[in-house]
């Protein structure tokens, strides 16, 4: 009987403590997935500090006015001054205030600089969106090794830089939203592209990295796989080799809305993403579904582009490299590349050029 009733008693014990580890089990997951599910709800952003590197055209400027419009307060830096004058006084006309920062990213020291004057201006620095960016569209025996550690200095280092400068502040206010924007082209290498290619490689391997290690902190980083955009950069992006030829393909597939998708849009895609904390973001169909074929069969899609590649210009023995803007032709001065002509001049990719 005492057997029996022990018995009993342990197995009633065992239900409860059960019962207990599964209610609190159930608990903490339900706990769980409401922070999982509110962490993808748009976020206010006013009154926050966005600094955006390579922001005095194109992307970075049509980020830099969408930013504004949520009420940020606005850093830019770019390379060239005059330039950033320009793209001041564009977000200034939209109420904010704008601090705009000569500033090198393949430089460090220029790097620290501009988070330092950017924290003097306002403070701390909440979102840190890396953006700065350069193109040099040509056959791989035109590239030469200085075109790869250029394309690595801006598109990579151009990332780990500034995101080291702001982690100290971040991880001490325990808060952070980091926006990397890196490209399809990191996602599927492309013919003509490869230095680009081989730095948007090492931009999405260093954002989603820094992804899982940084969200202990508080600290959101988003990697946005933007396809082709229409903002004009075709005119002061390089091409090399066969100059003409390779600026036409360039120019008319990325102005053309079959291929491409209008800047605006991206700009408020991206900023939604960064409002919803969101992982990752790939931007337009077209990149999705690219991005997705090559993950399922990449031998298939290598195969598809070495067949494209035979369509684009032959290496003519040279390496030298011209803008966009010095290789026009008739075609890509006719009206088929109206809409990128209309987004060059809209986000201050003309300058000194118009």
């Amino acid at each position: 009987m005492r057997t029996a009733s022990k018995v009993a008693l342990g197995g009633a014990a065992a239900a409860t403590v059960v019962g207990l580890a599964t209610g609190v089990g159930l608990f903490l997951a339900g706990r769980s997935a409401y922070r999982y599910v509110r962490s993808f709800r748009p976020q206010d952003l006013y009154g926050k500090t966005v600094l955006i590197t390579g922001g005095s055209r194109g992307l970075g400027l049509a980020l830099a006015e969408e930013f504004a419009r949520q009420g940020c307060n606005i850093a830019i830096c770019a390379r060239n001054e005059n330039e950033l004058v320009r793209a001041r006084q564009q977000v200034e006309r939209l109420g904010v205030e704008v601090v705009a920062v000569p500033c090198d990213v393949a430089s460090q020291e220029q790097v620290e600089h501009l988070v330092n004057v950017t924290r003097g201006h306002f403070g701390n620095i909440d979102v840190l969106v890396n953006n700065a960016g350069i193109i040099a569209a040509g056959p791989l025996l035109s590239q030469t090794v200085e075109d790869f550690k250029e394309a690595m200095d801006v598109m990579f280092w151009g990332v780990v830089y500034p995101t080291l400068a702001v982690l100290p502040q971040m991880i001490q206010n325990g808060q952070g939203r980091i926006v990397n924007i890196t490209s399809v082209g990191g996602k599927v290498s492309v013919p003509h592209l490869v230095p680009y290619g081989c730095a948007k490689f090492a931009a999405v391997g260093f954002s989603e990295g820094i992804h899982a290690e940084l969200k202990r902190f508080g600290i959101n980083v988003t990697t946005v796989v933007p396809g082709l955009m229409r903002t004009g950069s075709h005119l002061n992006a390089f091409f090399k080799g066969k100059q003409k030829a390779e600026y036409t393909w360039f120019a008319l597939s990325g102005t053309n809305p079959m291929f491409s998708i209008a800047v605006e849009r991206a700009a408020r895609q991206i900023v939604d993403a960064t409002r919803r904390n969101q992982a990752e973001k790939v931007i337009s169909w077209q990149a999705n579904l690219l991005a997705r074929v090559h993950g399922a069969a990449p031998g298939l899609v290598s195969e598809a582009l070495a067949m494209v590649n035979q369509m684009l210009p032959n290496a003519d023995g040279s390496t030298d490299k011209k803008p966009g803007h010095q290789s026009q032709t008739v075609v890509t001065r006719s009206p088929l590349t109206a809409l990128g002509k209309r987004a060059a001049k809209r986000y201050n990719q003309l300058g000194e050029i118009a």
